[in-house]
């Protein structure tokens, strides 16, 4: 880990103070925020950043948006669930595998998302992995990884929190690091698949215009009941199609 506490990245800021206003009541539960120009005021911010932050707050389900109301407060998160427990460079692709380049290795604070689905308490630290997808003739696929914190990982899976702390990691995703470190361990995973836009810094990130459709793939895998690790895939129009396998 690191000696000094992380920082929070600047959207995650923006964030977390709009997250906590509707935990404590600011914008409860079916109450509709304010609008755009409005908020930005209130809350000393430019609207482009406002609105990067309102996109992930409704990614992770805490805000709706209804069409002629604005956005409404969720009275509580979506379930999530997914099937196939494979490294996501896997996945795509055809088996043919892509090339995963680091954009970003380090831990920050839990925000809405990270607590919920990791149980990470405030003022914890995670470990946060940032990745771009790509394959030839393929648009980029951004991953966004966490772990859960350290002193989880060591009683829930001490062969990931060790696999983690290698510095001969990987240069994968976290869930390939947590693959091989889990021969005789039962994983299982849960996943929900919804429509989005990339927005202005995932749109950079991949070379693609703000406004750009995507899939947004959440994913959260656990050891027994105890979740190790959350990831959000982003995959923007163009991008290699994701096979989803269902039995009965």
């Amino acid at each position: 880990m690191t000696a000094g506490r992380p920082q929070r990245r600047p959207v995650v800021a923006l964030y977390g103070r709009i997250a906590d206003a509707i935990h404590e009541g600011v914008y409860p539960p079916g109450s509709t925020l304010p609008s755009e120009p409005r908020l930005a005021a209130e809350l000393g911010v430019g609207r482009p950043a406002l609105r990067e932050a309102l996109l992930l707050l409704q990614e992770d389900g805490l805000l709706s948006v209804r069409r002629g109301v604005g956005r409404t407060v969720n009275a509580s998160p979506p379930r999530r669930g997914y099937e196939l427990l494979r490294p996501l460079e896997e996945l795509l692709a055809g088996g043919a595998g892509l090339r995963v380049r680091p954009l970003l290795r380090t831990v920050e604070e839990p925000t809405d998302f990270t607590a919920q689905h990791l149980l990470a308490p405030a003022g914890s630290e995670l470990r946060f992995w940032e990745s771009v997808l790509t394959g030839d003739g393929s648009a980029g696929v951004l991953s966004q990884e966490w772990s859960a914190p350290e002193e989880v990982l060591e009683r829930a899976h001490p062969a990931f929190a060790e696999a983690l702390r290698a510095p001969t990691a990987p240069g994968g995703s976290m869930l390939a690091v947590l693959a091989p470190a889990s021969r005789g361990i039962a994983l299982s995973g849960h996943s929900a698949v919804s429509a989005t836009l990339l927005g202005a810094r995932r749109g950079e990130q991949l070379g693609r215009a703000p406004d750009t459709p995507a899939v947004l793939v959440t994913q959260v895998v656990r050891v027994g009941e105890s979740p190790v690790l959350a990831a959000k895939h982003m995959l923007p129009t163009g991008a290699p199609a994701l096979p989803v396998l269902q039995s009965n």
